[in-house]
């Protein structure tokens, strides 16, 4: 069937603030860089100025500048979309099939990963909300907000008007929540069914959310993919983001008393400015700021603070894959090891333990090679289990533990890596050459893509009439491993992942983020 690309007709939308107009495309409304917001620099976000006549909204907004310039790489993988920067980057997108304020559907507000300091919107092609629309016949937004320096930079000691500088790329996901809640109506959305997900960053986000009392009632589920911190990769103390502050004023030239002059330099000399300063102190064990501050605005990861009251009635879907920072080629091929090449390489890794921890690996994933343990991921599966209990342990909300295992036909049979779920999950296998399987992707699509539609509109991720998916509880972990045998399974890998912990150093977390992958 050919597909339809209609302008004229399409009718403009009333927000708050004045008339938008997108355009339709095979039967879906999209809107594009719509303004939800806006700021000065380091300051909280206020309502955007209402506008006169129809803002037309075909082009997607700025996404925030980057510390440093993005380099094409890992295409195959995580392919991008690159697009125009600046500052002025609190907008959204919105995908919907109904511009009728009766339809009532779903709202599913994706958040983007790339930490807190880098991603968009529109990074991954992904992303794209056309395919989650119509196959879920839900509305879906994407939201730009500030980063880095911009969005986490805590100015809190010089002067009141900074005292939420330090989280207004958060206050920034909130103002975009409170519009969602003001006028999704228009799109066909219900403003009292809204479900957040985000991956890696994206996924930190949606538990940051969950710890900021503003954003109470502007979402009702959470789904966290690969980004619960526990605070071991990147420790915070309140209040230490400000020690970066003064080595960045002398570095510009600016007096420590005249610290407002930050609001008028250019932003990629800000940007210079942190870059040359930075190395410096994190050497020194200083942090460099760049993650949220806990303040009485922002209360502070649920794995370090606790959840709050709110936060526990919220039901959450958390999980994370196999291989997660797996990205870098393997020099063999493990399909074609012997038992010998095999087991040298375990040995060249874990050393007098080797043989144990093979027979852990084996007894957990029993239809994954030996050799394959090396790429289990370390830093989000025990942060993600330990999510799901503490809410579990509050008792008033469910939560639901997956793991995404898939292998695919690249490189031998390479484990699933950070981000090969996002297509999974917006129904988006067909614009991501590598996730296409035959025989293996349509099927698992439709189960994770139909989890998640399931879970938004019910809070329950299993199927009408099935209770397969049970949630965890203070005594057990029952896990989705969604593979090309999909299958709940429960407490299967605990000793494999104590064992690793007991044997293994500490991760080094400056040569992770060093990989050459994107976000």
């Amino acid at each position: 069937m050919a597909k339809v690309f209609n302008y004229d007709e399409v009718p403009a939308v009333s927000t708050k603030a004045g008339k938008v107009k997108g355009y339709e495309f095979d039967g879906v409304h999209i809107f594009k860089g719509i303004p939800y917001a806006q700021a000065g620099r380091f300051r909280m976000p206020r309502e955007v100025e209402p506008w006169e006549g129809v803002k037309e909204t075909a082009s997607y907004g700025f996404v925030c500048p980057l510390l440093t310039q993005d380099t094409p790489t890992g295409e195959l993988l995580v392919p991008h979309r690159y697009w125009p920067q600046d500052e002025n980057c609190q907008n959204l997108n919105v995908w919907t099939t109904a511009l009728d304020k009766t339809a009532k559907k779903p709202v599913m507000v994706w958040l983007h990963g790339g930490g807190y300091a880098a991603g968009s919107s529109i990074e991954q092609a992904a992303y794209d909300g056309s395919n989650m629309a119509v196959q879920g016949d839900v509305v879906v937004v994407s939201v730009n907000h500030r980063l880095n320096i911009l969005g986490f930079l805590d100015l809190s000691p010089y002067g009141e008007k900074y005292r939420n500088s330090g989280n207004a790329g958060l206050a920034d996901l909130v103002a975009a929540l409170r519009w969602i809640h003001d006028n999704i109506e228009e799109f066909g959305g219900d403003p009292e069914n809204v479900t957040l997900f985000g991956q890696s960053g994206g996924g930190m986000k949606v538990t940051g959310l969950m710890q900021i009392p503003e954003a109470d009632g502007l979402f009702h589920k959470a789904i966290v993919m690969s980004g619960v911190s526990d605070g071991k990769l990147m420790p915070i103390i309140p209040g230490d983001g400000t020690k970066i502050v003064p080595a960045l004023l002398k570095e510009l030239g600016i007096p420590e008393g005249e610290v407002e002059k930050l609001e008028t330099v250019p932003y990629y000399e800000l940007a210079k400015a942190y870059n040359t300063v930075s190395p410096a102190l994190a050497a020194q064990g200083i942090y460099i700021g760049g993650m949220p501050m806990v303040n009485d605005y922002y209360l502070g990861e649920p794995l370090i603070t606790g959840f709050r009251d709110h936060a526990e009635t919220i039901p959450l879907m958390v999980g994370s894959v196999f291989g997660e920072f797996s990205f870098m080629p393997t020099p063999y091929n493990k399909e074609k090891l012997t038992e010998e090449e095999s087991g040298a390489i375990l040995a060249g890794a874990y050393g007098e333990h080797a043989d144990k921890v093979k027979e852990l690996f084996l007894k957990a994933y029993p239809d994954k090679k030996p050799v394959d343990v090396l790429a289990l991921d370390r830093i989000f599966r025990q942060p993600s289990k330990a999510l799901a209990q503490l809410h579990a342990k509050g008792g008033k909300a469910p939560a639901y533990l997956y793991l995404f295992s898939l292998d695919f036909p690249y490189q031998n049979g390479k484990v699933a890596w950070h981000c090969s779920d996002i297509p999974f999950i917006f129904h988006n296998t067909d614009k991501v050459e590598i996730c296409n399987i035959p025989g293996v992707s349509d099927e698992l699509e439709e189960k994770i893509f139909g989890a998640a539609m399931q879970f938004a509109r019910h809070g329950n991720p299993n199927p009408e009439g099935s209770d397969e998916w049970q949630p965890v509880t203070p005594e057990q972990e029952p896990t989705m491993v969604y593979d090309r045998v999909c299958e709940v399974r429960s407490d299967y890998d605990d000793e494999l992942l104590a064992y690793l912990e007991e044997i293994l150093p500490p991760f080094d977390l400056m040569a992770l983020l060093s990989q050459d992958v994107q976000h």
